[in-house]
């Protein structure tokens, strides 16, 4: 397996851990959802040092025509903090800095994850940590770390993160657990590193992307494997009789009750997913993950509505029964592959579409929305990222992930809706752009009852961390 690091933000926060459950985990779970191996450590630690080093050029430069009209590189922590989005650093007198309006995304969200987990060895790191946009000049020309002069630097405080980490799983299976952007802010996979060297070790690798086919599978499909040159020979699409209730209409705390109505009525959404991966040309296998509470109504419904939709499917009880409990699903992975031809990709857009229209193909095909608007400010930002070269960079969209649109109460497959592009921020490093709709945060906040209230050492172990 390949798979991404989990955050600490989401495992204090929302989620929990990141690193499997029951018989079906990666171990050591408790390291791996908490440091780990530092990579997320040195990933906050490069963009940061990135940030303090251009503040001192700022300051060593003020009053002369070496200042930067703007900067746009923002700070990172893997902490889930809503009020460090938008501050003012500097204050206190001259010798503090320049008063400067700036703010914190999460460590997952920064361009130094991203470039991380797309790069293909040391040197290309360092290239696109050369190619990072910092700001731009008087004459709107972009500023980068090459023209900082830091790469190497930063390229330093990597240099061990880089190498994919190997791990197991609780039936000694091997895994690389690498890299850890967000699906709904980022590009949402693991490392290329990773993902090759898994390859070169096994016959079958499964790897896995952020959230739904909107958000995580595209990415995958239109951005690490366009890059890469990855092709999988299967989607397997993870489904859950709760999550269809939930698309279909039924309130949260009520999902985990027999409702075969409410499952029926959510299918829309799954149908939508599974059809976006049959239009990039992958072969679909749906894996319902069984809980206890699931009718044998519920399932069987589930195994005839498949046969009609043409999809294999499978029920997964890994969680309960480990590597028995899936065997029929890994089966079925194998013959699906062994059975139809390798396709190529059918990628939602062109390199060469204009950096509107590549959005709106991704809006309008993947998430089937009928208008895509713009704001001014991302607008203008289209035309200069095109005037600066950057138009044939392909597109990553920050959305909600609880939704195809970029309203989260907009639940199962929402028609006729408008996508408000807000936002354009170049990744000329990682090699995309980035486009935010709505609402999406690039730092999420805590909940009520966040998950840190529950996580305790007892007698030296952890509890309440997965």
């Amino acid at each position: 397996m390949a798979l991404r690091e989990p955050s600490l933000g989401p495992c204090f926060g929302m989620k929990g851990g990141a690193a499997g459950g029951g018989y079906s985990q990666v171990l050591p779970m408790e390291d791996i959802n908490l440091h780990f191996t530092g990579d997320f450590h040195a990933i906050t630690c490069a963009n940061n040092m990135i940030a303090a080093l251009l503040d001192n050029y700022q300051y060593q430069n003020r009053g002369t025509d070496k200042a930067l009209d703007k900067v746009v590189w923002r700070r990172v922590l893997d902490v889930n903090d809503r009020s460090l989005r938008n501050m003012v650093s500097g204050l206190g007198g001259s010798a503090n800095g320049i008063p400067t309006e700036m703010g914190f995304d999460i460590t997952p969200a920064s361009e130094i994850m991203a470039l991380f987990c797309l790069s293909s060895d040391a040197d290309d790191l360092q290239r696109r940590i050369e190619n990072i946009v910092l700001g731009f000049r008087f004459d709107k020309t972009p500023f980068t770390v090459k023209d900082l002069g830091i790469a190497e630097a930063i390229t330093v405080l990597l240099k061990d993160s880089i190498l994919p980490n190997l791990v197991q799983t609780t039936e000694h299976t091997p895994a690389f657990v690498h890299g850890g952007p967000f699906a709904n802010i980022a590009h949402g996979c693991n490392s290329i590193l990773a993902t090759k060297m898994a390859l070169s070790c096994n016959d079958y690798v499964v790897t896995e992307s952020g959230f739904g086919s909107d958000l995580g599978a595209e990415k995958f499909l239109d951005i690490k494997c366009r890059l890469s040159g990855l092709r999988p020979k299967a989607t397997i699409i993870v489904v859950t009789t709760q999550a269809l209730k939930l698309h279909g209409g039924v309130p949260a705390a009520e999902i985990s009750k027999p409702n075969l109505q409410a499952l029926i009525a959510g299918l829309p959404n799954l149908q939508r997913h599974v059809q976006n991966m049959k239009n990039f040309g992958q072969s679909v296998i749906v894996g319902l993950n069984k809980f206890h509470f699931d009718t044998e109504e519920e399932l069987n419904y589930m195994t005839e509505w498949c046969k009609k939709e043409g999809v294999v499917f499978a029920i997964n009880n890994g969680f309960t029964k480990g590597g028995e409990g899936a065997a029929e699903l890994a089966q079925k992975v194998v013959d699906v592959i062994e059975n139809n031809p390798s396709k190529d990709i059918n990628f939602t857009y062109d390199l060469e579409d204009p950096i509107r229209t590549k959005i709106d193909k991704i809006c309008k095909k993947i998430y089937r929305a009928e208008h895509v608007t713009y704001s001014a400010p991302a607008s203008s930002k289209a035309k200069q990222f095109e005037a600066h070269g950057w138009e044939k960079l392909p597109i990553c969209i920050a959305k909600t992930q609880y939704s195809f649109s970029d309203d989260e109460k907009k639940v199962n497959a929402p028609e006729g809706f408008t996508i408000h592009i807000r936002d354009l921020v170049i990744n000329a490093g990682a090699g995309f752009i980035v486009a935010v709709a709505g609402e999406i945060m690039r730092m999420p906040g805590l909940p009520k009852d966040p998950q840190a209230m529950h996580i305790k050492l007892v007698n030296g172990e952890i509890e309440g961390l997965s």
